[in-house]
């Protein structure tokens, strides 16, 4: 692997840190919040360290051959260790439970961490490693005990986090399901990069050559695994405001014809007071709605239900089912009190009872749709403006 292809992910990892900070600053209590940057965070270090301009660095600045090998074992085994506190307290339950089996993880990994340290000070590993450390050292004393311990680690860590993120999804639904599906393919990832590993090494204590599982193969599985981890943490926190987000827009964009139809009344202003652009689609579309009441209000003088009843029929008689028709008759009635109200007229058609208007604004998405969509309300769109008189007020030509 390139440098880049430990680089990116790492920065891909710590952007998403980045986004998590301002929670983190507001409830740094939370042990949640506190596992998912640490998660996040360590993920990112380990890339960071396990790159080979950075084993070269670290290496160097310690005076210590191989040091930068220990430091990414601890980093690594530190990540699996929040990885199954983050899944304990992500799933909860009674405080004593999530306090207790926290403990048993974070003990049992700050001993393994210590472990870690301990055999790489009584072995020897004079000889500097950047990419092949595990099957190169294999069998050397207290260094190849280090790298089955860390490997068995870490595969517990895989194999354990797989198997609470699969009972946990086939419990829930929606996007928390969608996480947890996608935690468990990357911890698959992760399961399957130090199986590699460890065969690997296996290899190397039968005195076979398998050293391309470890220095080629398992960090493709391990690139792969860490975006897909990430995912799946955040997914269940964005999903559904990205989901409310989509919802706002699109429920913006179909409310866009209504909108432009009720602005034709009155084109000297606007039917909602000015936003800034960078105001959020749900400040957006609130805007669009009260508008669109408040035109509504405007044009209701001028709403007809003789061209209500009339447009129903047109439509009915062209094939349109009942409630399709219903609202072509609606659409025609607001479309024709804009173009009277726009115009200004002396004569006003006799206002209809509040059932009408309470069904228009009971159905604003599909009258905005039939508004674009059908030509019964263009047509009546057509006749409203021909009907004009042919002078209007200070001698302004009528629109057409």
């Amino acid at each position: 692997m390139d440098s880049s292809d430990y680089y990116i992910p790492a920065a891909a990892l710590w952007l998403c840190l980045a986004v998590k900070l301002p929670a983190l600053l507001k409830a740094w209590r939370d042990p949640l919040v506190r596992t998912v940057c640490l998660v996040i965070a360590l993920g990112g270090a380990g890339f960071v360290f396990a790159a080979p301009p950075t084993i070269a660095a670290v290496n160097r600045i310690s005076g210590v051959p191989n040091a930068s090998s220990l430091l990414v074992y601890v980093i690594i085994s530190a990540f699996s260790a929040s990885c199954l506190l983050l899944i304990v307290h992500w799933r909860g339950g009674p405080p004593e439970y999530v306090q207790r089996v926290s403990r048993r993880w974070r003990i049992g990994y700050m001993l393994v961490i210590t472990a870690l340290v301990a055999l790489f000070l009584l072995g020897d590993a004079p000889v500097e490693r950047r990419t092949d450390f595990d099957t190169y050292y294999a069998s050397a004393p207290f260094i190849g005990e280090m790298i089955l311990l860390y490997l068995l680690a870490h595969m517990t860590a895989a194999l354990v986090t797989t198997v609470l993120c699969w009972r946990w999804a086939l419990q829930v639904h929606g996007w928390l399901r969608a996480g947890l599906w996608t935690l468990c393919l990357g911890w698959l990832l992760n399961l399957s990069f130090s199986s590699l590993k460890l065969a690997a090494v296996a290899a190397h204590w039968s005195g076979q050559d398998w050293d391309m599982l470890s220095t080629t193969l398992s960090p493709l599985f391990s690139a792969l695994a860490a975006p897909c981890a990430t995912i799946g943490f955040l997914l269940p926190l964005i999903g559904p405001r990205t989901a409310a987000v989509g919802r706002a827009l699109a429920a913006y964009r179909r409310l866009g014809p209504l909108w432009s139809e009720l602005s034709s009344a009155s084109p000297r202003s606007s039917l909602a007071a000015p936003i800034p652009w960078y105001a959020s689609p749900h400040v957006h579309l609130t805007r669009r709605e009260a508008g669109i009441q408040d035109g509504l209000s405007l044009v209701r003088p001028h709403l007809d239900d003789a061209v209500r009843a009339c447009a129903r029929s047109t439509a009915e008689a062209a094939g349109s089912s009942r409630a399709e028709a219903d609202l072509v008759g609606l659409a025609a009635m607001v479309s024709a009190a804009a173009q009277a109200t726009r115009l200004d007229r002396a004569e006003t058609p006799l206002v209809p009872g509040d059932s009408a208007v309470a069904a228009v604004r009971a159905s604003l998405v599909g009258v905005s749709r039939t508004l674009r969509t059908s030509p019964v309300v263009a047509a009546v769109r057509s006749d409203a403006a021909k009907s004009s008189p042919l002078s209007v007020k200070d001698g302004e030509k009528s629109p057409t």
